[in-house]
């Protein structure tokens, strides 16, 4: 079996995360050395396994009271919010809130619909997807 966080552990590598031999080497935390702060780690099941995979990076923005069509996705979507609340009501869970500064995993195969609840505010997302070539970023569902 193929590693697929290879890429990614050497990204994270070259960021100085997980390693504390470019604080060490300079005594410390250097100054003007941008760190990422993690806002969310989570084990994933059903992401694709070819040799090559497409991926997305969309945002959304969501008027007051603006909603997604019922749909499903085929490999799991992060979310994460930018501006506002992100309401996703996944088939049989209660309704979730996710609110800006957070993100959340969207599971694969699930029927949901999204909402900004919200009278006034508007919501701001960006939405990280890794499909199979080819792949539709949803699937539509009858309600």
């Amino acid at each position: 079996m193929r590693n697929h966080l290879v890429p990614g552990v050497a990204l994270l590598a070259s960021l100085g995360i997980g390693s504390q031999a470019a604080s060490e080497q300079h005594g410390g935390a250097a100054p003007n050395i941008a760190r990422p702060t993690m806002v969310l780690q989570q084990v994933v099941e059903g992401l694709p396994t070819d040799d090559k995979q497409t991926v997305r990076v969309m945002t959304a923005t969501f008027k007051p009271g603006d909603k997604t069509v019922y749909h499903t996705h085929r490999f799991p979507v992060t979310v994460y919010v930018l501006e506002g609340t992100f309401t996703l009501e996944l088939d049989g869970r209660p309704p979730l809130d996710v609110k800006a500064g957070e993100a959340m995993v969207e599971p694969p195969r699930v029927p949901m619909t999204g909402y900004n609840r919200s009278a006034t505010e508007p919501t701001k997302v960006v939405i990280f997807y890794v499909s199979a070539n080819d792949t539709p970023f949803l699937d539509m569902m009858a309600h």
